[in-house]
Order: structure tokens, then sequence, then C-alpha cells
């Protein structure tokens, strides 16, 4: 899944580890990520998040997919700030589960939490290695 992920590599995401329902992920903020106000935009961070996520609740094998997630926006991110999202299960129970990712700025005075995600997840039926419908 993640191979085939354009849009987090297009971005420079990288997913670091993947395993028993956790994952992890980084990006360096890039120019084109700054909004009007200096800062980085809400919908990149959610996309680090969001990829986080996906790695975590698949790493169990069958496709998963999100049915839905929130974000709560807790410092600013700027040009050039490192990022990394930590991905952990909460529960799975039936074909969904609940997935909390905190997305951290690393600088030289230690991190910092930019935002916390809570995605919700829906396993859809197939195994990793079937293809999906055109």
């Amino acid at each position: 899944m993640l191979d085939a992920d354009a849009a987090s590599a297009s971005l420079g995401i990288d997913v670091t580890s993947a395993r028993d329902g956790c994952a992890a992920a980084r990006m360096r903020v890039t120019e084109g990520m700054v909004n009007g106000h200096g800062i980085a935009h809400g919908g990149f961070l959610f996309l680090l998040a969001d990829t986080a996520f996906a790695a975590a609740c698949n790493s169990h094998g069958p496709v998963t997919v999100a049915a839905g997630a929130e974000i709560s926006f807790v410092a600013s991110a700027r040009l050039g700030d490192e990022l990394a999202a930590a991905a952990q299960e909460r529960t799975r129970y039936g074909r969904n589960g609940i997935y909390d990712v905190t997305v951290r700025r690393r600088s030289p005075q230690g991190e910092e939490v930019v935002a916390e995600f809570r995605g919700r997840s829906r396993t859809v039926g197939r195994s990793s290695t079937e293809e999906s419908p055109a």
C-alpha cells in the first residue's frame, strides 16, 4: 500500500516503521506547504497524520481504510520544521478500529506536540495482496 502512495511520496513523507497496530512517519515542512500566515497549512499536517494512521491500521494485513478522522491543531509548524507522527492502535472491534496519532515538531530544544489526530478505520475484506478493482 505505501509503495503505491503517490500523495505521501510526493510530499517527502517517509514511513519509518509500521507493525502491530503502530506506525511512525516523518516529513519536513517545505515552502510549498506554508500558507499565507507563514505557517504550515493544516491539510499537510492532516496528511502526515493520516499516512501514519494508514500504515498502522494496515499493519495487520487486510486492506483497511479510513471511516473518519479528526485533528486538533495544538501549535503551529513552520518552514523547515521536521515533523514526526506516531500512530498507536487504541482498539479493534469487528472490522473497525480506533487509532490515535500525535504529530510532534523536532527542534534543538526537544519535541513539541503540534497536532493530535484520531482516526476510525474499517477493514474492507480483501487481503493486501489482492488487486483493487479499477
